[in-house]
């Protein structure tokens, strides 16, 4: 089992997007995803044990922060798949985008239903990332440190495979943003964001549509009644059900 960490990066932007605020109402900052995605990779989590990126998002699906993890014992510094910095941003706009405070949809719910001939085929090609954003500046030395260039910025894009949670207030229910991990398969994403919301002392709000009432990933190996047969997920095969098992039962 891998023991995993996260690392930070500095960060520039193109001139058009020069200045990384962080929008005031903000519910997750650098430091806190950073740790919070740390503390979720030191244990496994199925799927291939590769290196991590985490985005949050505010309600407005503005980037509030973006970090990303390395595996301490694999001594080649950070590595993550340079293309999974900006799926965990849309895994994170996509949660915000189609979660509300009746019912909370993960990444992994969407899967099954915008297949061809599914109900909300099409889904998948709405909202497309912004590539003034997403691809600002110089990769080295900027990307996942506390001002990436996507920082403060609407990434948009929609994905539909694990990875994307939306976070709600604890004491309020009110639906304040999402986060989005990407890096491994997408049942280890999805492993990985659950215990990072959880990091960060988010929830899964009002409900989901998996028997239990949550936005977990429904596996197709294991499908119930109601909306589980129309949001579902296809296992990965690198042992994520089970450690979802865990999870879910408290581990």
């Amino acid at each position: 089992m891998k023991i995993k960490t996260a690392s930070l990066i500095a960060a520039t932007a193109l001139s058009v997007l020069a200045t990384n605020v962080q929008a005031a109402d903000c519910p997750v900052t650098y430091d806190e995803l950073h740790l919070a995605l740390a503390h979720a990779l030191d244990r496994t989590n199925g799927g291939l044990d590769f290196d991590m990126w985490a985005t949050a998002v505010d309600r407005d699906g503005i980037v509030c922060a973006v970090a990303k993890a390395d595996a301490l014992d694999a001594g080649t510094g950070v590595d993550p798949w340079p293309g999974s910095r900006v799926i965990s941003a849309q895994k994170a706009n996509t949660a915000n985008a189609f979660s509300n405070e009746q019912l909370s949809l993960s990444t992994a719910n969407l899967y099954s239903a915008v297949q061809p001939g599914a109900s909300l085929f099409g889904l998948q090609f709405s909202n497309p990332v912004d590539p003034a954003v997403a691809y600002a500046g110089a990769s080295e030395g900027n990307n996942g440190f506390g001002a990436d260039p996507m920082v403060g910025h609407a990434i948009g894009g929609v994905n539909v495979f694990g990875g994307g949670l939306a976070i709600y207030d604890m004491t309020t229910g009110a639906l304040v943003g999402a986060i989005g991990v990407s890096g491994d398969t997408s049942c280890a994403d999805h492993n990985v964001a659950w215990r990072t919301r959880a990091n960060l002392g988010f929830d899964f709000g009002p409900g989901g549509i998996d028997n239990q009432g949550t936005d977990n990933m429904v596996y197709q190996t294991n499908i119930g009644t109601g909306l589980e047969a129309a949001f579902n997920h296809p296992a990965c095969g690198f042992g994520e059900e089970a450690v979802n098992d865990a999870i879910m039962a408290g581990g």
